[in-house]
């Protein structure tokens, strides 16, 4: 019988297609589905009539597995039910890839910053804050000691709303949206002006699959603003400190941030859970969608 699982997304895209090509050649069915389009029914024995979990295309039994490749944003409430779909998913013997907790974990930079600190890996020094007087304060120290700062949403991807805060700046008036009255701020970390980069290393399944090295045309060097990829083999330092990552915030696969400073100290800048690999790709020798349909598919009953 083929096995049939669902890919979560609102937005299938090349990411999308790569995985549901890997699937097709490992003979798995995979069925896009949105979270948003998810429902629980609690009122009946499970799994007779249907199922507690109501996922569309899965209307008789629960996929055999379920692919995260992204939980939309909402209200509170509308995020915390579609976590609550994947932790129940979970609970009901579906393997999730990443699971709920993962993703929780590392969608939340805080709390990705303080299992770091916990694990005792090199990062940024950090402070997270409502308070814009706690914020002010905080800048003008961090400019006192000659250091320039770097202002985040504490949930986002791919560059969108950092702003770099460098000695004699104030606080952004008005606050970009993306930033949302949280005040998450890390320290710059200079890896050299006109040659700014940082990488970007890909674990799956407790190894490091593939690494590249971005280069930006300003201090921010993601590939969705323009950064350039470059293939870095053999980088014993970079690899050892990306499983370590992965380790600390207890993840299936993800993609690890890391920057070297002037002195060439590594840092860890961040874990994302739902990595998008296409710059990878375009550098990388292996099939990234198929790596991962492969570790998915091995924990599968």
């Amino acid at each position: 019988m083929t096995r049939r699982i669902a890919i979560f997304t609102d937005e299938p895209g090349w990411h999308g297609q790569q995985l549901q090509q890997a699937f097709a050649s490992r003979s798995v069915q995979a069925l896009f589905v949105s979270l948003q389009q998810c429902a629980f029914a609690l009122h009946q024995q499970q799994p007779e009539p249907m199922p507690w979990v109501q996922i569309p295309g899965f209307e008789q039994s629960l996929p055999d597995g379920v692919f995260v490749r992204g939980v939309s944003g909402g209200s509170l409430q509308q995020v915390i039910m579609r976590l609550d779909v994947l932790h129940a998913l979970k609970l009901l013997g579906v393997p999730v890839y990443n699971d709920g907790r993962a993703i929780e974990r590392t969608v939340d930079k805080a709390m990705t910053s303080l299992l770091l600190q916990l694990h005792a890996l090199p990062s940024p020094p950090t402070w997270v804050c409502e308070s814009r007087w706690q914020a002010a304060e905080l800048l003008k120290a961090e400019h006192a000691a000659g250091h320039a700062l770097v202002l985040k949403p504490l949930f986002g991807s791919q560059g969108k709303g950092v702003q770099r805060l460098l000695p004699g700046s104030a606080l952004p008036v008005p606050m970009l949206p993306e930033v949302d009255g949280l005040y998450y701020l890390q320290r710059y970390i200079d890896s050299g002006a006109g040659r700014w980069h940082d990488y970007r290393v890909f674990v799956i399944g407790q190894r490091v699959l593939a690494c590249m090295r971005r280069h930006g045309q300003d201090w921010v060097n993601n590939v969705a603003v323009g950064g350039r990829c470059e293939l870095v083999e053999g980088d014993v330092e970079l690899e050892a400190l990306a499983l370590a990552a992965a380790r600390a915030v207890d993840i299936a696969y993800c993609g690890v941030d890391i920057i070297r400073d002037l002195h060439g100290q590594c840092h860890v800048l961040e874990v994302n859970s739902i990595p998008a690999w296409r710059g990878l790709q375009s550098v990388a020798r292996q099939d990234i969608a198929l790596a991962l349909v492969d570790d998915f598919v091995a924990q599968l009953a």
